[in-house]
């Protein structure tokens, strides 16, 4: 199938060809019609599958078709990180260019003054992050009242990241009558219920099972110590000659100091993470997407909205202590297609969450016994903390990076 088998417009497809889009990926495919006929939507799909320009292409094309569009906001797009809401802009922007649809964007850590600039000059679409959102409301620069579409956008996350009852806000004030998108990447039940109350009808689209992980992704797992994993790093990026990597660590401190490790190597890298400002968190980004830099450290929660066109290869430095991140952080690769490469390092604390990560993903990473930095018996792993430490619970509410 191609984009022409959609019924989309000529502004959208003159767009789409200047993007060298030819084929849409199977959640465009499927849930593309539904949103043109007006239908609410539960996608669930793993990042990487298009899923942005899912929504945001029938969306334009809706409200450039629209005959006597009156002002005000008429879409809302929620998302949980400034990043994801920078990427998706771009989106809009990108399909949009040769349709008559406005948009804008509001996220916080920065001033808000040129955001309010611009919400005064109008815009069709408005992209936001819930707190900023939420801020602007109050002080009277945002009315959702000409609302025609809401889009909820990485609900999981949100769950994770503490933004549930920022959500919750937000719904209570949108128009009852309106088209609402829900998408997901996993569907825990809190996210069920809360898709279940705000969608009518809906058509359901899951294009991958959210505890699969891409089959054409290489994942491949490295026993070490935690005192060599910089080692370890830095001969693989020198064995297999890459040249750009994505590297996840499981705190703001632990990237600073890979970050410096490669760095005394001559090898460029930065950190993104919830410490950096927005504008420093950006020009990593556009450093390593534009390949000035040849390794970007990230925090999980800062790292969400990455999508960066043919990345080889990830690095999970430290495992993650739940185990559907790992099926997040291994996505960034391996996107719209292409084959990529997962590498993870396992220090002897964290055999545990490599059991957990396992069993979600449903089978064995293959261990690479063969390489200079092995894991030494005789290190004993740490005693386990007191349980206040450990409050599973309420770890969804923590937003560390």
């Amino acid at each position: 199938m191609s984009f022409k088998n959609l019924e989309l417009i000529e502004p959208v497809m003159k767009a789409l060809t200047a993007e060298g889009y030819i084929n849409p990926t199977p959640i465009q495919a499927r849930a593309i019609p539904f949103v043109l006929a007006g239908r609410d939507l539960q996608g669930c799909a793993q990042t990487g599958t298009g899923k942005t320009a899912a929504f945001a292409i029938p969306i334009i094309q809706l409200l450039h078709q629209q005959r006597q569009p009156k002002p005000g906001i008429k879409v809302l797009v929620l998302t949980p990180t400034r990043e994801l809401a920078i990427q998706i802009e771009e989106s809009f922007a990108a399909y949009g260019k040769f349709a008559n649809v406005s948009h804008t964007i509001v996220y916080g850590g920065v001033s808000q003054v040129p955001q309010t600039r611009a919400l005064k000059r109008g815009a069709d679409v408005l992209v936001a992050t819930p707190g900023r959102l939420l801020d602007l409301i109050d002080q009277g620069y945002i009315k959702l009242n000409q609302l025609e579409m809401f889009v909820l956008d990485e609900a999981d996350r949100m769950l994770d990241m503490g933004f549930i009852n920022d959500v919750r806000k937000v719904i209570k004030l949108l128009p009852e009558k309106r088209q609402t998108l829900f998408f997901s990447a996993t569907m825990p039940n809190e996210i069920q219920k809360l898709a279940s109350s705000i969608l009518r009808n809906p058509a359901k689209v899951e294009v991958t099972p959210p505890t699969s992980t891409v089959d054409k992704i290489e994942q491949s797992l490295y026993h070490t110590n935690k005192t060599d994993k910089p080692k370890l790093l830095l001969h693989l990026l020198n064995e297999h000659n890459i040249k750009t990597a994505l590297v996840f660590t499981r705190t703001k401190h632990g990237a600073n100091r890979v970050v410096k490790s490669l760095d005394r190597l001559q090898i460029t890298a930065a950190a993104i993470h919830g410490n950096k400002s927005q504008t420093a968190r950006q020009k990593a980004l556009n450093d390593f997407k534009d390949g000035r830099l040849n390794v970007l450290v990230a925090t999980d929660i800062a790292a969400r909205g990455i999508d960066i066109d043919e990345l080889t290869h990830v690095f999970n430095y430290d495992l993650p202590e739940v185990p559907e991140t790992y099926i997040h952080r291994i996505g960034r690769t391996g996107r719209a297609g292409l084959s990529g490469t997962a590498i993870a390092f396992c220090e002897i604390d964290e055999r545990s969450n490599l059991r957990d990560i396992e069993k979600l993903i449903g089978k064995k990473i293959p261990i690479i016994d063969e390489h200079p930095y092995p894991h030494d018996p005789t290190i004993q792993p740490k005693k386990a903390e007191p349980a206040q430490g450990r409050n599973w619970g309420s770890q969804r509410r923590r937003v560390r990076a």
